[in-house]
């Protein structure tokens, strides 16, 4: 993508003004909220930026004075979804993550996890714009490699010996099942949600455990980096 492209997405994207008082930051807030519950309620492909204002009790205008699309909405709404991810994942490293066994670690990483994907109304349709609008791409891409970062460091501080592409592999691996696996958590409620979850724990010991300690996997060589 060109210079000029980039440039012409990201101002597309870029919030009409940044809320400076406090009546303003609120505003942007309702917007936001409400946007995330329209999405459970209606769906992406049923979303307006009219809709949203109707739902407020506002003009098109009002919404349209902070944002300038429903893109920028569902942008703004991304990136504050990957900052409470990086909060929760920033706080866990800051602890002292060689004491634990590899279970207690995971057990911990899933409640810091799901919290986030519990806290984001209309989650699920987010995620799918963020992979399904090209002018959101950039989200996905930053979340993947937000989450990869933070778990190759947090396996090697847990005493990982595997190549580093091999640690990058499963932490692709370890994000991608619990990306899946939490989206479906978190639409579930009661025993079902907890049973689900420590299949999903059960899951991560058995991908992980193996290859901890793999010096020098088998075909190693033939594996790309990441």
């Amino acid at each position: 993508m060109s210079t000029a492209e980039q440039n012409r997405r990201r101002n597309q994207l870029s919030p009409r003004r940044e809320p400076v008082q406090a009546r303003a930051r609120e505003r942007a807030r309702q917007i936001l909220d409400t946007t995330g519950r329209l999405l459970e309620q209606v769906g992406l492909n049923d979303l307006t930026t009219i809709l949203i204002a109707k739902e407020l009790g506002v003009s098109v205008g009002s919404v349209y004075h902070y944002f300038p699309n429903k893109h920028a909405i569902l942008y703004a709404m991304g990136e504050q979804w990957l900052a409470s991810l990086s909060e929760r994942l920033d706080d866990m490293a800051a602890g002292e993550l060689e004491n634990l066994d590899l279970r207690s670690f995971l057990d911990d990483l899933l409640s810091r996890w799901l919290s986030v994907y519990r806290e984001q109304r209309g989650l699920l349709p987010l995620v799918q714009a963020m992979w399904g609008i090209p002018e959101l791409h950039q989200l996905d891409e930053r979340h993947d490699e937000m989450v990869i970062n933070h778990l190759v460091d947090m396996f090697r501080r847990l005493g990982f010996r595997c190549p580093p592409n091999e640690t990058n592999r499963l932490a692709r691996a370890t994000l991608e099942t619990c990306h899946a696996m939490l989206l479906v958590i978190v639409n579930q409620q009661g025993e079902r949600s907890r049973r689900t979850r420590e299949d999903l724990l059960n899951m991560l010991m058995v991908l992980l455990e193996p290859h901890r300690d793999e010096l020098k996997p088998s075909g190693l060589d033939d594996v790309e980096a990441p």
